[in-house]
């Protein structure tokens, strides 16, 4: 049998799903902080890895946002939300891809332009190519921001207070 999300929404695609804590609930809307995490710790190599190390060295991050809910929740209560698959991905794609197809056209932009204008076609391309990515990286980060300003999580399901396992002498 599966979740039915606590909002009434319909989701339509896949749902990455994040575990986040009400910090403060009113007036239909609640707040809840997630906490971010790295994508190391996660393999078997993390004890001898540089990379891992200094993962563990930066603090752990959290974000605090808002959802609308018409349900009461406590405050400390565990919530799993639901984000659609495809937003993450379409964002990825404008902020990965773009700036690569905009490199290499930029890139054959300027070799063009060096070759009309009789300079050195290499120094052209890669100066251009550099334009180019920065030029499409900027314009991918614009459109993701727009996505996902415009997705809002669901809350799947309310898992209730965190439990505390540690010993209170």
């Amino acid at each position: 049998m599966s979740e039915q999300p606590l909002n009434a929404q319909s989701t339509t695609s896949p749902l990455l799903e994040e575990l986040a804590r009400v910090v403060e609930h009113k007036d239909g809307w609640v707040m809840v902080e997630v906490e971010l995490k790295s994508a190391c710790n996660h393999c078997s190599n993390s004890d001898n890895c540089g990379t891992s190390a200094v993962a563990k060295a930066f603090s752990v991050k959290t974000q605090r946002f808002s959802i609308a809910s018409d349900n009461a929740f406590q405050v400390g209560d565990m919530l799993k939300l639901g984000l659609p698959e495809s937003v993450i991905l379409q964002a990825a794609a404008l902020v990965y891809l773009l700036p690569l197809i905009g490199l290499f056209v930029f890139a054959a932009l300027g070799h063009f332009l060096g070759l009309g204008l009789d300079i050195d076609t290499n120094i052209s391309a890669i100066m251009m190519s550099f334009v180019g990515g920065y030029l499409a990286w900027r314009l991918g980060k614009h459109f993701a921001f727009k996505i996902e300003d415009n997705a809002q999580p669901i809350i799947i399901s309310n898992l209730g207070q965190q439990v505390d396992l540690a010993i209170k002498v």
